[in-house]
């Protein structure tokens, strides 16, 4: 994956164009008197709520509008999903969402949207890497060993989860597929009380966000093998990518994306794409990038669409070979 903004020439323009006009005057529809609600479907605390937070000031600079960030969790992101992809298309109403958006069609048996066709996708702004950690009791040192043991010990270790048809356990899927090892998963209520057995040794190993883990890794409470993306972590350097450590077509990681109703006009895609790339580049979401542990990406509008897509299918190939499916 391609770091630094890939940023279509139409979105250029959008941003030279900005910096000539009053504040609001480009966004064609969006009074700039009138607050943009930017939706996060997740809670607050989490990193996609990070992310937005941190964005938001710059945002609203680069656009002329104050931006309100607005927590609405539930199902996974549906919740607050649902909301945006139901707004008026007057660039009002936006979405921080995660790479849940393309994994929750292969979990829920009924979605009230079409992941793909009833959002616009302004930008990819970073992905999350995942670090695979181990209980140090754990009698291994890196990936050779860990695979090596659990071809000798089939169905004796434990990798948890934040849940069934998570980030992290599908992560610990693509592992089993890519490798042929035969472990077991534990789903648990979010990613608090996984990591809390994860250092109680409870279970052994799983893939955690690095930023929820790095203290414990540094203080030697969890031992980190590998890194889940196709580039090591500026967060964990010396830490290889699953790829260096010997699973060569391994590469995952969760990403978050700014998202408005499908159908939003053309002028006011480009034109956000430019104020948040410009936002990204402010101290707050360098901070925010540095604190949570993510690599920036930000795919442009002409980019993210087929992006979406692609996650999408290898995702839902990852929840069919998981069996996590809810009602």
């Amino acid at each position: 994956m391609k770091q630094g903004f890939t940023i279509s020439r139409r979105a250029c323009l959008a941003a030279a164009a900005l910096a000539c006009c009053a504040p609001g005057a480009w966004a064609q529809g969006a009074s700039g008197a009138k607050p943009i609600r930017m939706v996060v479907p997740l809670a607050a605390g989490s990193t996609v709520d990070a992310m937005a937070r941190a964005v938001a000031p710059g945002f609203g600079r680069a656009s002329g509008h104050a931006v309100v960030v607005e927590n609405l969790p539930g199902a996974g992101g549906i919740t607050g999903t649902a909301q945006v992809v139901k707004a008026p298309r007057d660039g009002l109403t936006l979405g921080m969402i995660s790479s849940n958006h393309v994994i929750n069609p292969g979990i829920y048996k009924s979605i009230p949207f079409d992941s793909l066709k009833d959002i616009t996708p302004i930008a990819v702004l970073a992905t999350v890497p995942l670090v695979l950690a181990v209980h140090p009791a754990l009698p291994v040192k890196s990936v050779a060993e860990l695979l090596a043991y659990a071809k000798a010990h089939p169905g004796a270790l434990n990798y948890g989860s934040a849940g069934n048809g998570s980030t992290l356990h599908l992560a610990g899927e693509l592992l089993v597929s890519e490798t042929g090892i035969d472990i077991k998963h534990v789903p648990y209520r979010g990613t608090g009380p996984l990591v809390t057995d994860l250092i109680g040794g409870q279970v052994q190993l799983g893939f955690v966000s690095i930023s929820q883990v790095a203290p414990q890794i540094k203080a030697g409470t969890l031992r980190a093998l590998a890194v889940s993306t196709a580039q090591r972590s500026a967060a964990l350097p010396e830490v290889p990518t699953l790829a260096e450590a010997g699973v060569p077509k391994y590469a995952f990681d969760a990403w978050v994306a700014l998202v408005a109703p499908a159908g939003l006009p053309k002028p006011l895609v480009d034109g956000y794409a430019a104020a948040i790339a410009k936002a990204m580049a402010s101290p707050e979401a360098q901070a925010a990038v540095a604190g949570q542990g993510l690599m920036p990406m930000a795919l442009g509008p002409d980019a993210a669409p087929a992006f979406f897509q692609s996650e999408l299918a290898k995702h839902q190939k990852l929840v069919k070979q998981s069996g996590a499916t809810l009602d």
